[in-house]
């Protein structure tokens, strides 16, 4: 397929060199914003179109209700799960079914707390703070918003030395909305002042073949439900990698001029993609040969991984591993990670029972 692709694209290519290099650039660049405005596009607007994560979708249906109906600001509100898995969405849907205004900004964005300041002190009642990534917030910036989140008022002090003084200057309520991938990382107090927790775990593929088949209706294009329910098992469980596989099917099938995407036709799309049937990609494949072969099943530590991998621990720890772990491919342990009977099989290894056994019960 990616040889029929190749000759299609220099059949069709344009032969002015000046003018490939220039409608190269111009078609990266219209790509580049393409991928932007189709981001935003497919993300649902009310929670009505929402997918998946039934149980906090109707704990958040009620706490939106109940605030309206009061015509209060919705109490703090903490998202936290895998990326990808809708917690973005879920901020800006928040900020529509309450008809306020959100403004976004992330915690390694907040660098002093004179940043947080005009960030607050330009929010109007019932507005959306949107912090993503919340765990990485210096210790100054977070100590900062604790009377904010709590008495809607913040303290800055002027002057220096015999003439300092503290100033309290009062907010109009808001609604803070933090985003974590990482919720353990996050202090008590910071975490004990959010009313209304979420947990958003990994999709099961049945809502994630919903999800592409409304994306693929927003798209334009035509995909079979056994298509959909294919990429569906080769999405991780996650959203946004769902959406972004339909999207390199559409350009495969768009290359190729094919009018629909076909059971047959996205298995060998996704196979050239490098995406096998569990959905995982070249580097989780690293990482579980890496076990199985080189640390014959583990358990190993992740900064060996890593080294290993020429990768970041926190790659391994926050990108590679929570689909395994949750898949049930591995297995984290006081003395490292352990490949599992599941990882064994997949690449058609023997499994020591006996050995392995041992090892678990260490």
């Amino acid at each position: 397929m990616a040889e029929e692709i190749t000759k299609k694209l220099l059949k069709n290519s344009p032969k002015e060199p000046g003018l490939q290099d220039e409608n190269l650039y111009l078609r990266q660049a219209q790509e580049t914003e393409e991928e932007v405005v189709l981001n935003l596009s497919l993300r649902p607007q009310q929670l009505g179109d929402f997918v998946g994560q039934k149980e906090t979708i109707e704990n958040l249906k009620v706490c939106l209700t109940a605030a309206k109906q009061r015509q209060e600001p919705l109490e703090h509100v903490l998202l936290s799960g895998p990326p990808g898995l809708g917690k973005t969405s879920l901020a800006h849907i928040i900020a529509h079914e309450m008809g306020t205004k959100i403004t976004a900004t992330s915690g390694p964005a907040i660098e002093r707390a004179g940043d947080l300041i005009g960030i607050l002190t330009n929010l109007e009642k019932g507005d959306i703070l949107f912090i993503d990534e919340i765990h990485r917030l210096s210790k100054v910036v977070e100590e900062f918003l604790y009377p904010a989140m709590e008495n809607f008022q913040i303290d800055f002090v002027i002057d220096k030395g015999p003439y300092a003084k503290t100033i309290k200057f009062n907010l109009k309520p808001f609604t803070l909305v933090g985003a974590t991938t990482r919720a353990g990382l996050l202090s008590s107090p910071l975490r004990s002042r959010f009313g209304i927790f979420c947990y958003l775990d990994f999709y099961p593929f049945e809502d994630l073949s919903k999800i592409i088949t409304a994306s693929s209706k927003t798209l334009g294009v035509e995909i079979d439900t056994d298509a959909s329910e294919e990429t569906a098992r080769r999405s991780r469980g996650t959203p946004r990698i769902a959406n972004r596989l339909l999207r390199r099917l559409r350009d495969y099938a768009q290359v190729l001029g094919v009018k629909k995407i076909t059971l047959e036709g996205a298995k060998k799309t996704l196979s050239d993609l490098g995406i096998d049937k569990a959905g995982f990609d070249e580097l989780d494949r690293k990482l579980l040969k890496l076990i199985l072969t080189s640390f014959d099943g583990g358990p190993v530590g992740a900064e060996s991984l890593a080294a290993s991998l020429n990768e970041e621990v926190d790659t391994i720890t926050d990108t590679i591993e929570p689909y395994l772990l949750k898949t049930g491919y591995l297995k984290r342990t006081s003395r490292g990670r352990l490949a599992t009977k599941l990882a064994f099989e997949h690449f058609g290894l023997t499994y020591n029972k006996d050995k392995q056994e041992e090892l678990f019960k260490e």
